[in-house]
């Protein structure tokens, strides 16, 4: 199947049944991790700018504010991506639902349920060929919005139903438009910037309104010129390669994490035994390196600061990369007494898998060592749908209350039978913004 007929021609059934609870597991995901960004300084900036800057109708999710197609995939895209726990994609070193799930959002006024389904498995698809495709022809390690961008338009061209030759203007502007920043560089300096997602989300949206109204584009070269990477449409499900993120922080810094948490409950260690961690791992990984972030965005982008709230409280959830959370002594200490390593044996692995082995000294000088660690929930051995669902509640509830959050999880696994107004109904209205530790009434 070529990439253009693929954009139009798949359908529901078409997907093998484990590619279809995927993608429903994909899209639960997709909106918890959005719920809780509604909770960052970030999404707050972005909300108000949208609704001021990109008017419009159509309703942000979980907001009582509205704003135009482009501003509410801007908006949403950069929400999801202000908490860094979105699902992933290894070898794109990436996000592909990030970008893709705004722009299968604001253009589902009409669909079914079983439509926005069926795009957004095109749309992972698709995005997962882009970003092999761009990352095997470009020296530069891009922002997943830059590839994004192609994918959201894709899946605008298929819910506009826009023609094959209007379709393959939309990804060329995409392509020609998306986003091309340099990921090490917000890496080295975290700030909102974060993934490019949002905006790849507003390009490839833009790009299909402009193709629509007669406005051209040179090919997509990630599509046209690169036959072997699309081959396999329709064959190969990319989908069923998506890891999960049980943790709100960068995956590079996922693999120490949960070495740390497994010495902590083998030898029973609380922090106080610790004096200091050795963390042996990748490059890029050790350039996650704000050992005391004063900002969310630099806790996410950090290796140190996310080992150390593993090694005190045994866990890391929303709260503890946000406000005050950051200030804590104990977790201060600890992740300033962090030293990391660059070895050859992970170097080698990445980005395919990434590694980590963890040593803890400790306060009377003997040592504890983990084995080489992956993170948790890679696609060989994923999360199952029940311990999705204990994730989007986690995330949900503190924000939404849990009869709300609830209803959304029936929703989604069932969306394939509902009409798509009732997913719209269920994202609509504000979240309550909560302290740490607080939530929602129920």
């Amino acid at each position: 199947m070529t990439p253009l007929a693929f954009i139009h021609d798949l359908q529901w059934d078409d997907l093998p049944a484990d590619v279809q609870d995927r993608t429903k597991l994909c899209l639960l995901d997709l909106i918890g991790v959005g719920i809780a960004g509604r909770q960052t300084h970030l999404s707050r900036i972005i909300h108000a700018y949208a609704a001021a800057e990109h008017h419009g109708p159509i309703r942000l999710p979980f907001d009582d504010q509205t704003a135009s197609a482009t501003g509410v995939a801007l908006a949403y895209g950069m929400t999801i991506d202000s908490i860094d726990a979105h699902d992933g994609f290894n070898p794109a070193k990436g996000h592909i639902g990030c970008p893709l799930w705004p722009a299968v959002l604001v253009n589902s006024a009409t669909a079914t349920g079983k439509e926005i389904l069926t795009t957004l498995a095109m749309g992972y698809e698709f995005g997962a060929r882009c970003s092999i495709a761009q990352h095997g022809s470009v020296p530069d390690y891009h922002t997943s919005g830059s590839w994004g961008a192609v994918a959201a338009a894709a899946a605008s061209a298929r819910l506009q139903r826009l023609d094959p030759e209007t379709t393959r203007h939309a990804l060329g502007i995409a392509e020609y438009h998306g986003p091309r920043s340099q990921m090490m560089r917000v890496i080295d300096h975290p700030t909102m910037l974060k993934d490019g997602s949002g905006w790849g989300a507003m390009c490839g949206v833009s790009a299909a309104r402009l193709a629509q109204a007669g406005f051209s584009g040179a090919p997509a070269i990630t599509v046209e010129e690169q036959p072997d990477v699309w081959a396999d449409l329709g064959q190969h499900w990319y989908l069923r390669e998506q890891y999960f993120k049980p943790y709100p922080i960068c995956r590079w810094a996922q693999a120490p994490v949960e070495a740390v948490l497994a010495l902590r409950t083998e030898h029973n260690l609380v922090a106080t035994d610790i004096a200091e961690i050795e963390i042996a791992t990748f490059h890029q990984a050790i350039r996650l390196a704000c050992a005391t972030p004063q900002t969310t965005e630099e806790a996410q982008y950090s290796t140190s600061f996310p080992v150390a709230v593993a090694a005190v409280r045994g866990k890391i959830d929303v709260g503890d990369l946000i406000g005050q959370a950051l200030h804590d002594p104990a977790v201060v200490r600890l992740s300033k007494a962090i030293k990391m390593v660059e070895v050859d044996h992970a170097n080698a692995a990445f980005p395919l898998r990434r590694y980590a082995r963890v040593t803890l000294v400790l306060q009377d000088g003997t040592t504890r060592q983990s084995e080489w660690t992956e993170p948790k929930w890679e696609h060989t051995t994923p999360p199952t749908s029940d311990e999705l669902v204990a994730k989007f509640a986690a995330f949900a509830i503190p924000a939404i209350g849990a009869a709300r959050a609830k209803s959304i999880v029936e929703i989604v696994m069932g969306l394939d039978s509902f009409d798509g107004n009732v997913l719209f109904a269920a994202l609509s209205g504000p979240v309550n913004h909560v302290a740490h530790g607080q939530q929602a009434d129920p």
